[in-house]
Formats: C-alpha cells, sequence, structure tokens
C-alpha cells in the first residue's frame, strides 16, 4: 500500500498541468512538421478517453439522480435544500446571462471578422421550446440510454427515485441495488478520471494541432470574449457570493475545487466530471446526503458556461454577422432561455443545443450555429470548467446558510488528497433540525 502511495507523489492537479503542457508542445510539433501520425495518435488518445468517460454516462446520471432524490429522506428540510438549491441556480444563470450581455454588446464580437452568412450552415440538430419540452418525455426506456438523450434519462430516474420514496420500505430492495450500482460506476470512472492527464496530451495536443491558432484569429473576439466572461464569473462572482453568502474564505473552495475544475476544462463533459465534482464538494464539507443530490443536479441543469454566457454573446455574434438588429426585448428573451432552458445542455460536451434553442427563440438564422462549430472545442473547455464550478459552489453556499457546512473540513480541503480513501475524510455535521 505504501509502494502504491508513493507512486502517487505528484498531485493531481499537477499532473493535469503537465499533461496540458505536453499536449501543447506535441500540438505544435505534430502541427509545424506535418506529422500526421503524431496528428492521428493524439486524437485516438483523446477521443479514447472522452469515449470512455461517456461510456458510463447514462447509467450514471440515471443512479445518480435516482439515488440522489431518494437520498433526501435523510436530510431534514429536504424540500427546503431543493428549493434553495433550484433558486441559486437561477440567480448565478441570471448573473452569468448579464454579464455575457454586457461583454457581447461592449466589443462587438461579430464586427471586423470577415465572416459572412454564406460562411455558415445549418446543423443537423437543433432545438426548439416545442423539442425541449416533448423531449423531456421518452417513448421506451431503451432509447435514451443508447442514443444518451440525458434530459429523459433525468426524467426517467426522477420519476423512479419520487415513486421509490412514495412505496417506502418496500422499495429498499432497490435502493441498496442503486447504491451498489452507482458505487460500481463510480468507482469505474475513478479509474477513467485517473487517466486525465493523458486525456488531456491528446485532447489539447489535436485541438493545437488540428486548428493551431489560425483559426482564433477570424474569432478573436468572440473568443476572447468567451474567456473574459467566464474568467469574470469563476473569479469574480463566485468569490464574491462565497464571501458575502456564505461568509467562507473563496481561495479555499479554488483549493479544494480545483481536481474537478480542471478535468472539466480538458475533459469538456459535466457529466463524466460529476464523480470527482461531487468529492471535491464533499471535501469542501458539504454533507454527503445533500452533496449527492445537488451535484448530479447541477451537472444535467447548472451551466452558467454554456447555458448563460455563450448564447448570450453568441447570439449577439450571429445577430451581427447577419445585420440584425436586437432590442430590448431580445435580451429579455436571451436571459429567459438561459436561466430556464440551461437543462438543455444536458451536461454533455458541447452547447450546440442550447444555441439553437436561443437563436430559434430569437427568430435569428440557424446558419449562424454552423459560424461557430470550428471554435466550438476550444470555447467549451473554459465553459465547462465554469460549469463545473458552478456546480460545486451552489451546494457549498446552500450548506453554509442553512448551517450544515462542515467549517472545518472547509478550511482544510486540499485538492491534492484526493487519492485517500472516502472514509478518510473528516465526518460531515448532521442535517440541522
Amino acid at each position: 500500500m505504501s509502494s502504491h502511495t508513493k507512486s502517487f507523489k505528484l498531485p493531481f492537479w499537477a499532473q493535469i498541468i503537465a499533461g496540458l503542457v505536453l499536449g501543447v508542445l506535441l500540438g505544435w510539433l505534430a502541427r509545424s512538421q506535418d506529422l500526421s501520425w503524431l496528428v492521428t495518435t493524439l486524437e485516438k488518445v483523446g477521443d479514447t478517453f472522452i469515449g470512455l468517460l461517456k461510456l458510463a454516462v447514462a447509467p450514471l446520471v440515471f443512479f445518480a439522480i435516482l439515488v440522489s432524490i431518494t437520498n433526501l429522506r435523510k436530510v431534514n428540510n429536504a424540500a427546503r435544500l431543493a428549493s434553495r438549491t433550484l433558486l441559486w441556480f437561477m440567480v448565478t444563470s441570471l448573473i452569468a446571462v448579464s454579464i455575457g450581455l454586457v461583454i457581447g454588446l461592449l466589443t462587438n464580437p461579430g464586427a471586423g471578422t470577415g465572416l459572412t452568412p454564406k460562411d455558415g450552415g445549418k446543423p443537423e440538430d437543433t432545438g426548439s421550446w416545442i423539442d425541449f419540452l416533448t423531449g423531456i418525455v421518452p417513448t421506451d426506456v431503451i432509447t435514451p440510454f443508447t442514443e444518451l438523450n440525458v434530459l429523459q434519462i433525468v426524467f426517467m430516474a426522477a420519476v423512479a427515485g419520487i415513486a421509490a420514496l412514495q412505496l417506502g420500505e418496500r422499495a429498499q430492495p432497490i435502493l441498496a441495488l442503486s447504491e451498489s450500482v452507482l458505487e460500481l460506476l463510480q468507482k469505474a470512472l475513478w479509474w477513467v478520471i485517473r487517466l486525465a492527464p493523458l486525456g488531456t496530451v491528446g485532447l489539447i495536443g489535436n485541438a493545437i494541432a488540428t486548428y493551431g491558432w489560425d483559426l482564433i484569429g477570424k474569432y478573436a473576439t468572440f473568443t476572447a470574449d468567451i474567456y473574459v466572461g467566464c474568467l469574470i464569473v469563476l473569479f469574480g462572482v463566485y468569490p464574491t457570493l462565497l464571501a458575502t453568502v456564505a461568509k467562507v474564505n473563496p481561495v479555499q473552495f479554488f483549493k479544494g475545487a480545483w481536481p474537478a475544475i480542471q478535468l472539466a476544462f480538458v475533459s469538456r463533459s459535466s457529466v463524466g466530471t460529476m464523480p470527482l465534482t461531487q468529492k471535491v464538494t464533499e471535501r469542501l464539507g458539504v454533507p454527503k446526503e445533500y452533496a449527492s443530490f445537488a451535484v448530479p443536479f447541477g451537472a444535467t441543469t447548472k451551466m452558467d458556461g454554456c447555458a448563460a454566457i455563450y448564447p448570450a454573446i453568441a447570439a449577439i455574434f450571429v445577430a451581427q454577422i447577419f445585420d440584425i438588429q436586437l432590442g430590448v426585448g431580445d435580451y429579455l428573451l436571451i436571459a429567459f432561455v438561459s436561466v430556464v432552458g440551461s437543462a438543455a445542455t444536458a451536461g454533455l460536451t458541447g452547447a450546440t443545443v442550447m444555441l439553437t434553442l436561443t437563436l430559434s427563440t430569437l427568430g435569428l438564422p440557424m446558419e449562424g450555429v454552423g459560424l461557430l462549430l470550428a471554435i466550438d472545442p476550444i470555447l467549451d473547455m473554459i465553459r465547462t470548467a465554469t460549469n463545473v464550478a458552478g456546480q460545486a459552489l451552489i451546494p457549498v453556499l446552500v450548506s453554509a446558510r442553512e448551517n450544515l457546512l462542515d467549517r472545518t473540513a472547509y478550511a482544510t480541503a486540499d485538492g491534492s488528497s484526493l487519492d485517500e480513501p472516502r472514509e478518510a475524510r473528516p465526518e460531515q455535521v448532521p442535517a440541522a433540525a
């Protein structure tokens, strides 16, 4: 056991950074020297890592939501906690989309790009409110899992969880099995997460080798807007909320949550990062029973990056390319879609569905989506990092406000200790009466 522990002297976050640096170097080498075999290798390594993450997504989401809903019965004031969680999701989404709109209006991201409407193309899959509302309910129980329709999986899991609560003791065998399956999935996915440094090399290396720095030129303002907007939320809004609402040290939050934020940046998947997000959230002092509800719920609905900042700036960008004037009503619609429709993104790589939902609501041309597809992987990294940071933030805020947060655990949380067994973490305080 001691030799195993010694083999992981380098902290997880440092391994991710090392993979990031190596990926950039290999990607630059592959592109500058035209090494097709290296590009292919980087692509395969990255795709394999993402494939392994996605392999467990469907069952993980189902059992995580099912178990999280039933776990709320162990927490006093469960309905209050759930409603406060949803309220803070909406509040932070509204703040994020407002920041996105302000940045877009100040910088005019679509001006001077050299792009024209002819450069765009309609996406194969588009989102509309009708599709969103009718698409929640599946027509069968198999297709959502085979086609990875996370929203429908969440719906079925929620129904099963509520039914289990109604059945009480009679549902205990099913709940015990579900908890065991969830533990198994999380353990298997944790092994995949441990491969993140290697996956980082492939994903970042392939992005640099494929796109280089040339592509960013045409989208310089737009790319900068997305990154600046996300960074303002990450290091401006979130620390302010931690200091004023939760009354805790914001630096300590990032110290504890950083491994999950880093993994989100390279994997571009909130759901794939979910086990690590839950682990760091618990280590930040959030009671396990509440964290097991709030984190899976957030991983499928809490998207400040993909569903707030991005569609706000993207809508302004598309409108400027197509020379369409947006009014105050349109900006209010963007805010409404961001706050209410964020579940459409469902925590998967990319935010195309959310963008098409926003464009269709505003009546903007769907060809605008095609203008942004090429640059999307570069944008998706910071968007997903922002998403995951928010998914860890809200449980901390709510726990602190409800006097459930273990402030000793919060003050000592350290991302480098993630290799310790789960049982080694400090005991959580019981739910307040």
